[in-house]
């Protein structure tokens, strides 16, 4: 049963982000696509804060590095690779995500999403995000920041647990 959701879910999150990107007809296999094009922009993403809402004992100091790549029209795709709250190896793979630059009041202001396949969370741990089968999990995370010449600085909405700063650097 809970294997059967969570394949549901992930087909939903992928059914959703290929409505996100409905101007091409490949758009959401194109998280899949290794290959660079030619306005493509590489940034490294590192995390040097979480912030836990249940402040329970128990959580560790959480770090993030990852690699993002943001095509032209502004879809985004990547990876990271983390210490989850509990200090277990955790991995989040995104093929879908979209960048919004300009918005609100502040100049430079972004919204972002990604969305993917989340492994790290496993026993005892297994019940902390919903969905999880084996490590396995799909995940969602919405961000909200400011982008400066070759730097973003961003917070990470990490479902109702909690939030992660991030800062990310443009690499070419």
């Amino acid at each position: 049963m809970k294997k059967s959701i969570c394949i549901i879910f992930t087909v939903l999150l992928a059914w959703v982000a290929s409505l996100a990107h409905a101007q091409e007809a490949s758009a959401w296999t194109d998280g899949f696509n290794l290959s660079s094009k030619k306005d493509d922009e590489y940034r490294f993403m590192f995390s040097p804060y979480t912030y836990h809402f249940s402040g329970k004992d128990g959580h560790k100091d959480v770090w993030l590095v990852g690699v993002e790549r943001e095509r032209e029209n502004g879809m985004l795709t990547g990876v990271t690779f983390f210490t989850n709250s509990f200090g277990q190896p955790s991995t989040y793979i995104f093929p879908w995500g979209q960048m919004y630059r300009d918005i609100g009041w502040i100049p430079g202001m972004y919204f972002k999403w990604t969305a993917g396949l989340l492994y790290g969370y496993v026993a005892p741990y297994e019940n902390k995000v919903p969905l999880n089968h084996n490590g396995y999990s799909p995940a969602a995370i919405p961000a909200l920041g400011i982008e400066k010449s070759n730097w973003q600085v961003q917070v990470n909405a990490l479902g109702t647990n909690g939030f992660m700063l991030q800062i990310n650097r443009k690499i070419n």
